[in-house]
């Protein structure tokens, strides 16, 4: 899974990534990514639809479509929505415990929805204009995240390889090199290493 490192403060978290959404729209959205996780908990990501998700919310496969072009771009929306409603920790401790509590609350999302975690790890990869977008946000929220958590000491450089160096880390779980339970511990390790060369 990316964080696509990104200091565009400017992108805007609207409810898709094609459309601004009107109460009902929004609605509607909220309706397939609901029925997304559901679907995923059934058939796993290999055989998740757009088709199959619109079954389930009860909507038309073109209404569904109209919002989500890919399972690639609906399972992407379900993890920044996941991501933007985490309340951001409140800042407390070291620079390296601010940093860590950041990047673990990131990294650890999803960590406890086996499916869920697998088909993000794959959607949010893929090739597709719509996920892109979604990329975006979502670095441009951890950029933010670690902005105010590491105050004076989030010099560009620090917050930029913080969010590479968490999304290797979710890389090699993906790829099952890394377990999930060994996470906080990396990325501790990592923001120590980091912030201490910064200083």
């Amino acid at each position: 899974m990316s964080s696509q490192p990104s200091t565009n403060t400017n992108v805007t978290a609207i409810d898709a990534p094609r459309r601004a959404l009107s109460a009902r729209q929004a609605a509607t959205v909220e309706g397939l990514t609901e029925a997304a996780m559901a679907e995923l908990s059934a058939v796993g990501y290999s055989a998740l639809t757009v088709r199959n998700v619109a079954k389930r919310a009860g909507v038309a496969p073109a209404t569904a479509y109209t919002y989500f072009g890919s399972k690639e771009h609906l399972v992407a929306e379900v993890f920044w929505r996941r991501f933007r409603s985490q309340p951001a920790a409140e800042p407390s401790g070291s620079v390296v415990d601010r940093a860590t509590g950041v990047l673990s609350s990131f990294a650890l999302l999803v960590a406890d929805e086996a499916d869920l975690a697998a088909a993000c790890t794959v959607a949010v990869l893929a090739d597709d204009p719509d996920v892109s977008v979604l990329r975006e946000r979502i670095g441009t929220e951890l950029h933010r995240r670690l902005l105010a958590a590491l105050g004076s000491s989030a010099t560009p450089s620090v917050v930029t390889t913080l969010q590479y160096a968490v999304s290797g880390a979710l890389l090699q779980v993906g790829t099952g090199h890394l377990g999930y339970d060994a996470l906080p511990e990396v990325l501790e390790n990592i923001a120590e290493t980091v912030l201490g060369a910064s200083r």
